[in-house]
């Protein structure tokens, strides 16, 4: 039976996860679920355990990985808008914490006389690069983010490398493009906006556009999110040849293209809820981020995603609406 673990399991992603592991298991057989994070909803996805707790707390990253997990997804974070905001909790949560996740791993590691590597699926983020871009960003690309939650992203990326190299845990970072349509409420992530004018009109609300409809970007929706987790944990990594870091695929447009597709699907009084109001510092932040992706490594490995917004749109139709 295998164990896994989803620190930040109580989040949107998280619990997609979890859900999606409660309906089909794991590879055809059945998986113990523990769902660790500050805190969590009502009702919810179903996981063997849920934990409640902080991973910036001292102990608990050893009391998590005590058991041993087969699999780790590292999913906890504070958003990048937060982030930038809050220099000290940034770090705090986004960078220290995964340092004891990977600490507590390395330590049972050892523990096992070197017999226990777990699988670590890391949620990084296309933040870890920043402008200038090539028309494209290829696999080639180097990382220089603009944020302070890529900054974060990237040290995280760099040091489960090297926890990989020297045979602790068996890693996988994975990069993921904007998550959208999510449901719920608008979070403080600056790319929360991509979500809301979207997910509000649908469900009859006003939305807010805080950047100019020009302002290309990529997506993939949350269910193209759980694929990308879920393939990486059951990938070879010795395809990976020691680069550990994937450009996931994902859906390039622009917001004009995105509230057109929302037209098509919805008609134009459903768009008409939508209201431009600039936001100089989310428009600053959203400037620094990729915004076109040519992933080839990623889908020669088996990563898939949609190829239409459209297709995004669709999705949160059919899986959330009426619950946000």
């Amino acid at each position: 039976m295998t164990k896994i673990l989803i620190v930040g399991g109580g989040g949107m992603i998280g619990q997609k996860l979890a859900g999606r592991l409660a309906r089909d298991g794991w590879q055809g057989g059945p998986a113990v679920v523990t769902l660790y994070d500050v805190g969590f909803g009502d009702g919810g996805a179903a996981a063997h355990r849920r934990i409640t707790g902080n991973l910036t707390d001292p102990g608990a990253a050893a009391m998590l990985v005590d058991d041993r997990p087969d699999i780790v997804f590292q999913l906890a974070a504070i958003v990048s808008g937060e982030a930038e905001q809050d220099f000290d909790k940034g770090w705090q949560v986004n960078m220290f914490a995964g340092w004891s996740l990977l600490e507590a791993l390395r330590a049972e590691h050892i523990a096992s006389g070197a017999s226990y590597c777990p699988r670590v699926v890391f949620s990084s983020s296309i933040a870890v690069f920043g402008a200038p871009f090539p028309e494209a960003i290829g696999d080639e690309f180097l990382t220089a983010p603009l944020t302070s939650y890529g900054a974060q992203k990237a040290v995280c990326e760099l040091m489960l490398s090297d926890f990989s190299r020297k045979g602790f845990v068996d890693g996988v970072s994975i990069r993921l493009p904007t998550i959208s349509v999510r449901p719920g409420k608008a979070n403080k992530a600056a790319s929360s906006f991509f979500s809301s004018i979207i997910r509000e009109p649908l469900n009859g609300r006003r939305a807010i556009l805080p950047v100019v409809d020009t302002v290309r970007h990529a997506h993939a929706s949350p269910k193209s999110a759980t694929g990308f987790m879920m393939h990486a944990a059951a990938l070879d990594t010795g395809l990976l040849k020691g680069r550990i870091s994937l450009n996931m695929p994902g859906v390039s447009c622009t917001v004009a293209e995105q509230i057109e597709a929302l037209r098509e699907i919805a008609g134009a009084d459903v768009v008409a809820l939508i209201r431009s109001q600039e936001d100089p510092d989310v428009a600053k932040i959203v400037s620094g981020w990729p915004r076109k992706f040519d992933p080839v490594r990623a889908q020669a490995l088996g990563f898939t995603s949609e190829t239409e917004f459209s297709q995004i749109i669709q999705s949160y139709i059919d899986e959330d609406l009426g619950r946000s």
